[in-house]
């Protein structure tokens, strides 16, 4: 079996390191210095750079480098470490003419989403953040259309990045469904609902189990008393569906 973690155990230090130095931070009068201190469920994320809570929202920073090893890390300064010549299953794979970049994303998100009135459609772009820090973009690609042909520039971990370097994943990252599980909490998209793999109560599940926007209410690991959740499957959409179910918050990079 593959190494999984072959940054996991530096992330998770210099994560824990800069949550509890936030966490443990007096207040100095400044009206912007925020002492709240961060949920458990949110420091799953543990590709987060830095991480606070300001007002009714989180707010996750991160590079958006995927700590896996890619075809797309060659030619980078991270090569000697993360590259890696494709080796996955898919016979049509062809790498695309781009590499993975650094980024100063910053993720801002509801701590209580609820549900919206009236859903916005997702951007292209970033819609979300995983586990690792890298981004959940859409079920199109940059011109807007269905990832027919897109799908076989993807990385063995199912990722890969935009002409401007911007690495993401589209479908199931799994990296993070064997690192974490695949009925397991993955990420969250901008609207503040969490994103779970494609398993639930021991089952596979499909579209059909999901409302228009790829989720549904329901108990999860994290959530106890319930939760309106994302999932992810194996078919368009992947990751969501015709938009947010809650109001988004922003991301910038």
């Amino acid at each position: 079996m593959r190494n999984l973690k072959p940054m996991f155990f530096l992330l998770t230090v210099l994560t824990v390191s800069l949550l509890s130095c936030k966490n443990d931070e007096e207040p100095t009068g400044d009206d912007n210095t925020n002492t709240t201190e961060i949920p458990a469920v949110y420091q799953k994320i543990y590709g987060a750079t830095d991480m606070y809570v300001d007002g009714d929202y989180i707010v996750i920073e991160s590079t958006g480098l995927p700590d896996h090893t890619s075809v797309y890390y060659e030619g980078t300064q991270w090569e000697d470490s993360l590259y890696e010549a494709y080796n996955g299953s898919n016979p049509d794979f062809a790498v695309a003419p781009n590499v993975i970049a650094s980024f100063d994303y910053t993720f801002t998100i509801p701590l209580n989403p609820e549900e919206a009135a009236v859903k916005d459609a997702t951007p292209g772009g970033p819609i979300g953040v995983s586990l690792n820090g890298v981004p959940f973009f859409n079920q199109y690609n940059g011109a807007g259309d269905p990832l027919t042909a897109e799908i076989n520039s993807f990385d063995q971990w199912n990722g890969h990045p935009t002409p401007s370097s911007m690495y993401h994943y589209h479908v199931e990252p799994t990296y993070l469904t064997q690192y974490a599980g695949t009925d397991q909490l993955l990420g969250f998209l901008l609207d503040g609902f969490p994103v779970y793999g494609p398993e639930e109560n021991g089952a596979t599940l499909t579209d059909s189990d999901l409302d228009v926007y790829h989720g549904h209410f329901g108990v999860t690991t994290d959530y106890p008393d319930g939760i309106y959740h994302y999932h992810i499957t194996s078919e368009a959409p992947y990751i969501n569906g015709d938009g947010f179910f809650g109001t988004p918050g922003t991301v910038t990079n």
